[in-house]
Parts: C-alpha cells; structure tokens; sequence
C-alpha cells in the first residue's frame, strides 16, 4: 500500500457543523503528507462553507475514487449522493439531511469493502434525523457498518491522549445495558478488544474490565454482577492468554490507565466510558469501530446544530481521527 492512503471523509449530517470542520481540517497542508483524503459530500455545501470562512481552496470533483491525487490546495470530493438542498436549513433536523448522511456513509462503506480506499473517517450525524429519513434500526454509524459489513459482533472504542476506552454496549437504556453484563458477551468484546488493538500496532495490549457497581460491589453487597459474570469472564481469557485485570472500581480504572498501566479500559456501559474520556480530554478525542473489516473512526461530538454555520466549530478531533485513522492502517498505533 503507498505510503499516501485513500482516506474517505464522510461529511456528515449537512445541517451540521460536518462540512465546517471538514474545510478547516482539509485547509491545512499537513493533513496531505500521510494520506490522500477524499470527501464523500457535496461541494455545494462545502463550497458554502468555503465562502463563509474566506480560505483560498478550489475542488476537485471526481468521478471514481480512484482519480484521487492528494493535491495541495484543494479538496477533492466524491459527490455522488443526489438529495434535496432546499429541504436542508443549517442547524435544523430535517428528514433529507438524516438521508443524505447516511448515503454518504453507505458510499464510503460500499468503497471500503472494495478495498478501493484504506479507511473511512465519520462527521458526525443526527440520530434523530436519521430516524426521521425511514433507518429505524440504524440508531448511529455502528449500526450500519454491521448492516452493511455483516459483521457478527461490533463495539466501539474511544480514544484520546493516554486513554482508551472499549464500550461492553453503547446505544442502549442504561436499564438494557446492566442487563448485558453477562459472562460470553464480555468474553467477547475482551477479545476483540485485544485484536483490534494488536492489529492497530500494540503487540500485547493490557486490558483493565472495569467495575459495574459502587466499588465494585462490595463483595456482593451493592450488587453481584462483579462475582457472577466479570470475575468469570476475566478468569475465562486469562486462561487463554490475554492481560487482563478487573473487575476495577470505576473511580479509579480510568485514573490507572491515564498513567500507563493499561493500553485500554473496557467499560460495561456507554456514559461509563463517555464520560472518562470526554472529562479527560475531550477536544481530542475520538471513536472507532472494532470488528469491521476496514479503519474507520469518528469524531467525538456530534452535529452541534445550536452552533453550526457560526464559524465556531473546532475540528481537532477531526484531525485527531484521522491521524489515528492513518496509524491504524499502517499498524503504528502506540
């Protein structure tokens, strides 16, 4: 593979703050040197944002992915998706918006498992105008890489400086998230924790499992889940191998991992893990994807539409992700 990898850039929802931060990233020179971005969006929406900020970049609109160069001064879009711009208002929900973010998404996938780009990168999308454009079982990004990669199991990892976090479960009631705390599911997210990090480049990651109850249940008397299914399941890939500790209380795991003791923390539920790394450094971190046959990461935040089209969005975890994006393909990550 050339040192340059195909990266796709989904634009995200276009009501959102996606095509802002996707300007601002792919303005500056250095994001060129490790890989060959391309945007799969519209150039109507991000020639808008173009004008707004004032920046000097032309497009270069493709017809195949595979024309992509990685030219200086310019941003090289992929714009395939037909879809209605006068439904569409920066920063309102709109059912056309949800479409459009999803197709783009669908395109990058459909690119990845053609192995015509090395890896995908997300702008964020909105839940809620998904749902309104039909994808009732589409509730994130997630969830249509398993439709469309038929991936038999997936989990997401966040990422930021000195701290990973994999997520036992994510888009679920915190009431179906206790309930998933169960020995084979933890077994297995362990393990593809441990893949997915080996195949990103750390050779023999740490794992801490942390804790579901206050101070990891007391010996059973704030709750038994740490006896009857994270002990047991720790023991199971103990057995087969794989550094792994826990159950650790939770007021305390992600503190260990932040200093160095463990390369990822897996956490049984999503505000568990959310919550960790966002008050850790949130401006830089980011999501991706295990158990998919291709890198994809994400930003970290989400369509901001009290903000978009005001010039105030930040795109350093859109930076962030794609750096990570890059290590990952090329096995680098540490």
């Amino acid at each position: 593979m050339t040192d340059r990898p195909v990266l796709a850039i989904t634009m995200g929802d276009p009501a959102g703050v996606g095509p802002e931060i996707l300007v601002k990233a792919l303005s500056e020179e250095k994001m060129l040197q490790h890989c060959r971005p391309v945007v799969i969006g519209s150039v109507r929406c991000l020639s808008q944002v173009v004008d707004q900020l004032g920046v000097n970049i032309k497009f270069n609109v493709l017809r195949e992915v595979e024309e992509c160069q990685g030219r200086s001064g310019q941003i090289e879009v992929l714009d395939s998706v037909i879809f209605d711009h006068q439904q569409i208002h920066i920063g309102q929900i709109s059912a056309e918006s949800g479409r459009a973010a999803v197709e783009f998404f669908e395109t990058a996938i459909g690119l990845a498992l053609q192995e015509k780009i090395a890896g995908i990168v997300t702008c964020p999308i909105n839940k809620e105008a998904v749902q309104l454009a039909g994808y009732r079982e589409d509730i994130g990004h997630q969830e249509i890489l398993a439709r469309m990669t038929h991936a038999k199991l997936t989990a997401t990892m966040l990422m930021t400086e000195n701290l990973r976090v994999a997520h036992l479960s994510t888009h679920k009631s915190l009431a179906d998230a206790v309930k998933y705390v169960r020995k084979p599911i933890i077994v297995k997210i362990l393990c593809l924790t441990v893949t997915s990090l080996q195949n990103w480049g750390i050779s023999e990651p740490r794992i801490a499992v942390a804790a579901l109850n206050p101070h990891g249940g007391e010996g059973g008397m704030l709750g038994r889940e740490e006896i009857d299914e994270i002990m047991p399941a720790v023991a199971e890939v103990q057995r087969m191998g794989l550094h792994v500790k826990g159950p650790i209380p939770a007021d305390s795991v992600f503190y260990r991992a932040i200093n160095g003791e463990f390369e990822a923390v897996l956490a049984l539920y999503h505000d568990q893990g959310h919550i960790a790394i966002k008050v850790h450094n949130f401006a830089d971190s980011i999501t991706a994807t295990m158990g998919v046959p291709f890198v994809r990461t994400s930003v970290d935040h989400g369509t901001a539409f009290d903000i978009a089209g005001k010039n105030l969005a930040n795109h350093r975890s859109l930076q962030c992700a794609m750096d990570a994006a890059i290590a990952m393909i090329h096995g680098t990550l540490d």
